[in-house]
């Protein structure tokens, strides 16, 4: 059974502090995200803007680290010139991967077509810089795969500084199956969960998550959204990825700590991210200013 006893050292790989939903309390909220735990976390972009705004918090806050990318539902207004500026914000030393990129069908923000195009020319650009890349798939985990496995299969993923790093991007919110998840780590992928892992009805995911690799499962939030139980239907925020560590250890059957350990270890190799904390730097890390 999962033990909440003493502190876990967590990373929200992946939530969205520089939306306007924040704006009122980000202070208050980065003070409760290192009391549950947080050493630290990373922000992806949505857009340009956005990865400018993210940019902007990271210098702000030690324990804030971005990833750059034009989200599938932004690539409406993908042009040549986005990946210029892409690749000249990727040279800011707090970015840590390109993301979130990929497809997403339940919206209709983009056109298929223009979603592709933004994130092919994403995943070069990652390759060419040696950055993993965040994935989002949302109804769109067939077009997504077939994607990513042409990508690493392709000569320019061969030879590129990101096949050397040890692992090559996440699929963030996973919410495949087992053949999916086991033909990612064939890729040098991994996974992330968040809040749905915390839902009730969720049995599909409930039974699959101890079939899951936990040396290869990395945990967020997704802030503002997707909040856990039992917090669900408010705002999301990076404290509450102890509710998800903390659900994922009843469905592996260990101890929070453990799954803590874990996920914190990969989180760290896979955005290579070396941060050197005192016993009494742990939870407060993410909220120490620059």
């Amino acid at each position: 059974m999962a033990s909440t006893e003493g502190n876990l050292a967590l990373v929200d790989s992946h939530c969205h502090l520089d939306l306007n939903h924040f704006d009122a309390d980000r202070a208050a909220v980065l003070e409760r995200a290192g009391a549950a735990g947080v050493t630290w976390l990373v922000n992806p972009g949505i857009d340009l803007v956005q990865c400018r705004q993210a940019l902007a918090l990271a210098e702000e806050y030690s324990g804030i680290y971005v990833a750059v990318g034009v989200h599938p539902n932004s690539a409406s207004a993908w042009h040549d010139g986005v990946l210029d500026e892409l690749r000249e914000l990727a040279r800011h030393p707090k970015v840590v991967a390109i993301g979130e990129i990929g497809l997403d069908y339940y919206w209709d923000r983009a056109t298929p077509a223009q979603q592709r195009a933004a994130f092919l020319a994403q995943l070069e650009l990652a390759a060419t810089l040696g950055l993993p890349v965040i994935i989002h798939s949302r109804e769109a985990n067939d077009d997504v795969a077939a994607v990513l496995r042409a990508w690493v299969e392709s000569d320019s993923f061969r030879g590129s500084p990101l096949a050397k790093r040890n692992y090559a991007g996440v699929l963030h919110a996973f919410s495949g199956d087992l053949a999916l998840a086991q033909e990612a780590y064939s890729w040098n992928f991994v996974l992330s969960l968040g809040g749905p892992v915390t839902f009730k009805n969720a049995r599909q995911l409930h039974a699959l998550v101890p079939q899951l690799r936990l040396d290869r499962l990395m945990l967020e939030t997704d802030a503002p959204y997707l909040t856990p139980h039992p917090h669900r239907g408010q705002r999301n925020e990076p404290a509450y990825v102890r509710l998800v560590c903390e659900q994922l250890a009843q469905l592996y059957g260990v101890a929070a700590d453990v799954v803590a350990k874990q996920a914190t270890a990969l989180a760290h190799d896979f955005f290579q991210v070396e941060v050197r904390l005192g016993a009494d730097d742990t939870i407060r890390h993410a909220v120490t200013h620059v």
